[in-house]
């Protein structure tokens, strides 16, 4: 789950005032449906996956079936139905701000949105249970937290808190277990210091999450949606999301050197150098810098999730 699209939400009276939607075809466009997936969202959970696969440490060649059955899981089928279940549940306040959007503007009528959002559920499921039971269980887990991230009465996307740490874990964590757990021999659980990985980018991501969270503050101000940084302020909300991004990188650099992975214990250390040098940059202007942040030092933090799983796949080869 993308980012997630995190469209602001729907306030009570935008709601009860919005125009009808009239549908001017009876069945979706198929670009329309593309859109609402919103394959560009699709990239962050496959390379958390992609990080996944590297740490199982097996031959992937050998694999191919299972690899491009889970990088369908993670992108177009789990993160899909959070895009369309997330398109569906906002489509009243889309239809004021933005009506071009595939449900409001009519190219997906009627409840079409809704139910291609359970199709895509029902899909996502099929798919996770031919790849073993744990990656079912982690594909249960992520569906419920895309639609609890947009649909009432929990809309995790209302408060800061909740939505980061669903997204975080839905964009990496989930998608790393599932590559690792899709290629686990036997249907076994993956190792340990492989899911404390995934854990630990996880928290790192949401990181991530608030430095996204600084474009909209005003209007989610207006809409009562309590981003971080509309709940903390701007400069704790950045200091937060700093502190946040590099402490578990920190933890996952001393998992490596304990294990006696240092080469690549170096070389996360060296990523981290280069994030921690960029964030007094954007300390000092969040809002206008934390795109900018996101393409650089964001870069250097998912390149370490690779290296990291690197390090990790020798556990395949350990009796």
């Amino acid at each position: 789950m993308s980012t997630l699209a995190r469209r602001t939400a729907p306030a009570i009276a935008a709601s009860r005032t919005a125009p009808p939607v009239l549908a001017s075809r009876q069945y979706p466009a198929p670009r329309a449906v593309l859109e609402l997936l919103k394959p560009v969202t699709w990239f962050a959970p496959m390379w958390a996956l992609l990080c996944g696969v590297v740490s199982a440490g097996v031959p992937v060649l050998e694999h191919w079936p299972s690899i491009l059955a889970a990088a369908l899981l993670a992108g177009p089928l789990v993160c899909g139905t959070s895009q369309a279940s997330n398109d569906w549940f906002d489509r009243r306040v889309d239809a004021i701000n933005e009506p071009q959007r595939p449900i409001p503007s009519g190219r997906v009528p009627g409840r079409w949105g809704l139910g291609i959002a359970l199709l895509w559920t029902a899909l996502s499921m099929a798919v996770a249970a031919a790849l073993g039971p744990w990656v079912f269980v982690a594909a249960l887990v992520g569906l419920a937290l895309a639609w609890a991230y947009s649909a009432p009465p929990l809309r995790l996307k209302l408060n800061g808190w909740w939505g980061n740490t669903a997204v975080g874990l839905c964009y990496e964590g989930l998608p790393w277990f599932t590559g690792a757990a899709a290629l686990t021999y036997h249907y076994q659980l993956p190792d340990v210091r492989i899911i404390s990985l995934a854990l630990l980018y996880s928290a790192g991501a949401f990181g991530i999450m608030v430095l996204n969270d600084f474009k909209a503050i005003e209007g989610d101000q207006k809409l009562g949606v309590r981003t971080i940084p509309v709940q903390l302020g701007v400069r704790p909300a950045v200091l937060l999301a700093c502190v946040v991004m590099a402490i578990p990188q920190v933890v996952v650099i001393g998992l490596l050197w304990v294990n006696g992975w240092t080469t690549h214990a170096f070389i996360v250390a060296g990523l981290l150098v280069a994030q921690l040098l960029l964030m007094p940059w954007l300390v000092r202007n969040p809002r206008k810098r934390a795109p900018l942040y996101n393409a650089t030092g964001t870069t250097f933090f998912v390149a370490g999730m690779l290296v990291s799983g690197f390090a990790v796949r020798t556990l395949a080869t350990i009796p």
